[in-house]
């Protein structure tokens, strides 16, 4: 009997048993997390919201009437988990520029979305929505616009359909949806193509090689050049978001990069941006550990953020635990 018999004509999944339930949900959950990661700004916030999303979807399947889509149903019911979780665990939003509970979101996982059937620019829009810089902006947003805003402008669901998820008029919904673009605004430059890094092209690769090695020669002057006259440097989640080159170059200083030997790096990619994977040398345990993930945002040639993770993110990164000396 297939999914569809099972459902029923008019959507009634009462009698659905969970391994077929469970067959219709999977399919989704990774665009779902990736949605619940643009609210929640955190991969394992996004992991928690996703799996109470796939439990409340099935204690409520019987509330499913077939008015929308299977799929549509679930998204409502994942933003209003998120939003039930910003409510607990983050009382206001973000302020100030930086979020200190951000978190990558590997290129490995971003690339079991499906294709985009809707050309190149929803493509594009797919990619430039996930970058750490839009990640940070949303969380400038209190809980309700920001989902206004995902909804309308990342997802593109209609006026109409937000205001039914969220209980609120299509008046309303546009108005949060002004006040969330001018926000987003304030955190973003001007136009789209300034800040984002788009596909990764030779001068970029040639960049971050150029990072990669004065990097392990820890070699300030070589990576001061390469930055930004208004470069921003943050390194969730240790408070502070430094802006200007002078500024980073001065925080670095202090705390001893320049010192800083036995380093060997991989390259990789998150929320699709180029990102270096830092290890350095244990003499206890003969082998490289993870020290920091450098996610990079490069714009015009130059380096102009600087996102810098524990190296605790390398199991869900995808990256080894360790490097060996002969490695």
């Amino acid at each position: 009997m297939s999914v569809n018999t099972r459902v029923g004509e008019r959507g009634d999944m009462t009698g659905v048993e969970e391994p077929t339930f469970s067959a219709m949900t999977e399919p989704h959950r990774r665009e779902l997390h990736v949605h619940c990661y643009r609210m929640l700004g955190s991969f394992e916030d996004a992991e928690d919201a996703v799996q109470e999303t796939f439990l409340r979807a099935w204690r409520r399947r019987a509330t499913f009437e077939g008015r929308s889509t299977f799929r549509a149903w679930l998204y409502k019911i994942a933003t209003n988990t998120c939003l039930d979780l910003l409510a607990k665990r983050r009382p206001a939003p973000a302020t100030g520029g930086e979020v200190v509970w951000l978190q990558p979101y590997p290129d490995r996982l971003l690339d079991e979305l499906r294709a985009d059937e809707n050309g190149p620019e929803a493509a594009a829009l797919a990619r430039e929505t996930i970058e750490l810089a839009y990640v940070v902006a949303l969380q400038h947003l209190a809980p309700r616009p920001r989902a206004a805003l995902i909804l309308r402008d990342v997802i593109g669901w209609p006026a109409k359909q937000v205001a039914e998820l969220l209980g609120d008029s299509v008046n309303s919904v546009n108005s949060a949806l002004q006040r969330g673009r001018a926000a987003m605004r304030e955190h973003l430059p001007a136009e789209r193509q300034d800040w984002t890094g788009g596909e990764e092209d030779v001068a970029t690769r040639e960049l971050v090689r150029r990072y990669t090695e004065a990097s392990i020669a820890a070699d300030i002057d070589a990576l001061a050049a390469m930055l930004s006259d208004d470069v921003r440097f943050s390194m969730p989640p240790t408070p502070g978001l430094h802006v200007g080159r002078d500024t980073v170059v001065a925080d670095w200083v202090q705390d001893g990069f320049e010192t800083m030997t036995g380093l060997r790096v991989l390259p990789t990619a998150v929320n699709r941006q180029p990102a270096l994977a830092a290890y350095i040398w244990q003499d206890e345990e003969q082998a490289y550990l993870p020290l920091t993930l450098d996610a990079l945002r490069i714009e015009g040639g130059e380096i102009t953020e600087i996102f810098i993770f524990h190296g605790d993110r390398f199991p869900q990164l995808g990256l080894p635990d360790r490097l060996e000396a002969d490695a």
